[in-house]
């Protein structure tokens, strides 16, 4: 069955693989393996550099709503073009950044192009085109964002130690550039929103289920009741890799602790992408989301206790689940409930919403780091907020349910 799936669709799953891989040059875990260099050549704080971040992120969310929404009145391909040109030459630009303001804009691109745009491209296309089996689908892509978790931190951490940080982003830009823009074309140059996967030829549950609009679901209640535990996950993990040599510093692990324990991070994540993809397509997304959070409350907890060096490959293997659980569950869980025909639309506000929360996060642990909080205090921090999301997400458990309309014969 699984194999069969992946057959009959491998072109769209292949690409939002490839995109979900290249995303991580956007993401807080990549960024932040260059955190001590950047400070260090540009000589500011942790906070400086999480409020600067933080700044730059948000202003990435608030312009991913408007272009994350052109998803939807462009054909993919040309869509998909354009994002893998501005992510190489967010990486290019990044490579010269001279001054606080040339890193704030450096940031703000590649959060927009790789977070953002990258991410937003991929699970859009294959939330829209799979119907039965968009769990699995949904996991399957994913899978290259946690083949960059695992693969990339341990690389670049090396590399650093021969090469020129600016050159490695150099480096990037023309990988992107070389590779991708004919793989794009090729992979998906004839999917458009219409496009359905080929193991269900029928419409009918596709129509029977109202396609919300975003003004719709911003007056929608259960679509803030979602919130805090879809923001969760975002802004912890953010604000711990991207302060990841602060908490080494402060545990007293090894240089290469946090970076190992990425990939069991990474692989834990692999295991629950395709775990809960099955399980997405077996009970929906709606029933399973009060666990979301749970494997993520468990790793704050065990960051907050303890300080053994092991413990960094057990916290973040928690915080792997989680992630493995949030990538598939929040794609799927629009689509549920509120339809395909505006999905662009609104991930594109989803996602700017999570990408905001990732902005906050690195000001607020910035400024706490800076405050002279520890990071058990911070880990404590995060164990409330994450308790509360659940609660929240457990009393509208109900009201989580698609809205039907007639089928026109």
């Amino acid at each position: 069955m699984i194999i069969d799936i992946i057959r009959s669709n491998f072109k769209i799953i292949f690409f939002g693989f490839v995109f979900t891989f290249f995303s991580s040059v956007g993401q807080s875990f990549f960024i932040g393996l260059f955190n001590s260099n950047i400070r260090e050549e540009l000589n500011i704080s942790h906070g400086e550099f999480g409020i600067l971040y933080g700044i730059a992120t948000l202003c990435s969310s608030l312009t991913l709503i408007w272009l994350g929404k052109k998803i939807d009145d462009l054909k993919l391909v040309n869509y998909s073009l354009l994002v893998v040109i501005f992510l190489t030459f967010a990486a290019l630009f990044f490579s010269f950044i001279n001054g606080i303001i040339f890193l704030t804009i450096g940031i703000f691109f590649l959060r927009l192009s790789g977070q953002g745009l990258m991410a937003h491209t991929a699970s859009t296309a294959v939330a829209r085109y799979f119907d039965q089996s968009r769990g699995k689908a949904l996991s399957y892509i994913w899978v290259g964002m946690s083949l960059g978790e695992f693969l990339l931190p341990v690389a670049i951490v090396y590399s650093l130690t021969f090469i020129y940080w600016r050159n490695l982003w150099q480096g990037l830009a023309v990988i992107t550039l070389l590779l991708l823009p004919i793989f794009t074309y090729l992979t998906i140059k004839d999917i458009n929103i219409f496009s359905r996967e080929k193991e269900n030829r029928s419409n009918d549950n596709i129509n029977s289920i109202k396609s919300w609009t975003r003004k719709e679901i911003i007056r929608d209640l259960k679509f803030y009741s979602v919130l805090p535990a879809m923001l969760a996950s975002s802004f912890i993990i953010t604000g711990i890799v991207i302060n990841q040599t602060f908490i080494i510093e402060s545990k007293d692990w090894g240089k290469f602790a946090i970076a190992k324990s990425f990939m069991i991070y990474s692989i834990l994540t692999v295991i629950t992408l395709f775990l809960s993809g099955f399980l997405v397509d077996k009970f929906t997304s709606r029933k399973i989301f009060p666990l979301l959070n749970v494997p993520l409350l468990l790793s704050v907890i065990i960051l907050a206790i303890f300080d053994h060096p092991y413990s960094a490959f057990i916290f973040m293997g928690f915080m792997g689940i989680s992630n493995g659980l949030t990538n598939v569950l929040i794609s799927s869980f629009w689509a549920e409930i509120y339809g395909v025909n505006y999905l662009g639309s609104i991930k594109a506000l989803t996602g700017s919403l999570m990408v905001f929360s990732t902005a906050l996060a690195t000001a607020v642990f910035g400024i706490l780091i800076d405050l002279g909080y520890s990071i058990e205090n911070i880990a404590f921090l995060c164990a409330i907020y994450t308790v509360i999301s659940i609660f929240i997400v457990i009393i509208f458990q109900n009201s989580y349910k698609p809205t039907f309309i007639k089928n026109k014969s």
